[in-house]
């Protein structure tokens, strides 16, 4: 069953708790399952072929910021929400000498079923709340809203040709349309969930929204913050539920979540981060939140967008 959005006054909401930020938080790819089960030589060169880019985007940003030390966190998300899996105790070990082997560090790993929950808290139904949808001008209520659909666009679809009345003439067609296009349109319309079995499984590209927020330092439950990096100790389990959401794995990394991500992808990727940027550019941000980070991104000399979804970054390989 859906859970309905929830409106607050903003005074009404509780005071979000700070969180330290690094200058960037760089995302050293993503592979799926699949990938892993090609074994340590698919992986080596999944890192070599992202190493040159990550070493230049580093020295890019280093020179960038003067003036002060800065801060670089490198992080991994693993995809154990669809489909088999392996166990934590067969991947890390190999995507970590992989990595290592190629000289990209990893300071945190994530798992991406974490998105969708993390201890206790639901962060893609809390985030789920957060979309405010962006209706094209003239909207007639003809299209259900994204909670009971799990469809959300960034302009208007074309009209459906079924369904008039009878002996009607034939609606001529008419193309989809681009909230406020630049001279054209290019329209987006994202599947954020669907429910087979009625039971809830959202989409690559929702999931992956939540986990820019998360990346951002955007994210809070009730003030407080969620899936805060922990370190693990000891063997790897044989079950990823066991893991912390985001696992810290460089004791002397910089703080996960950042002032900008930059996300280092595959060309295959390219249509997920294209639905990422539309999701989050309707989703609004808990109140005083942004403009905190806008604030001590300032103190910083750091201009930032008051856009979220303009901090995020991006290089497509091959």
């Amino acid at each position: 069953m859906h859970q309905a959005a929830t409106f607050r006054e903003a005074g009404a909401e509780p005071r979000s708790a700070s969180l330290p930020l690094s200058h960037l938080s760089i995302e050293a790819g993503h592979l799926y399952f699949e990938d892993f089960r090609d074994g340590p030589e698919r992986l080596k060169a999944h890192f070599a072929q992202l190493a040159p880019w990550i070493a230049a985007a580093t020295d890019i940003h280093r020179r960038s910021v003067t003036g002060r030390s800065v801060r670089i966190s490198t992080c991994f998300l693993i995809d154990d929400y669809f489909g088999p899996k392996q166990p934590p105790s067969e991947i890390l070990p190999m995507l970590l000498a992989a990595a290592d082997a190629n000289g990209v560090r990893i300071d945190y790993i994530a798992r991406e079923s974490a998105c969708a929950e993390a201890d206790g808290v639901e962060l893609a139904r809390l985030v789920e709340e957060r979309i405010v949808a962006d209706p094209p001008p003239g909207t007639n209520g003809s299209r259900p809203p994204v909670g009971e659909s799990g469809w959300l666009s960034n302009g208007e679809r074309s009209p459906s040709v079924t369904g008039g009345e009878a002996m009607g003439g034939l609606q001529p067609w008419r193309p989809p349309v681009q909230n406020a296009a630049n001279r054209h349109s290019v329209f987006v319309d994202v599947q954020l969930w669907d429910e087979p079995d009625r039971h809830r499984r959202w989409s690559c590209a929702y999931l992956a929204s939540v986990w820019q927020l998360l990346r951002l330092g955007l994210v809070r439950y009730e003030g407080r913050a969620v899936a805060v990096p922990r370190a693990w100790e000891g063997a790897y389990p044989s079950e990823w539920g066991r893991l912390p959401a985001v696992m810290q794995v460089n004791p002397d990394a910089a703080p996960f979540s950042a002032y900008r991500s930059l996300s280092v992808l595959g060309s295959r990727f390219f249509a997920t981060e294209q639905a990422v940027r539309t999701i989050l550019s309707q989703v609004a941000i808990e109140a005083g939140l942004n403009e905190d980070v806008v604030r001590r991104g300032r103190d910083e000399g750091i201009a930032l967008p008051l856009a979220a979804v303009d901090r995020l970054q991006y290089v497509f390989t091959g």
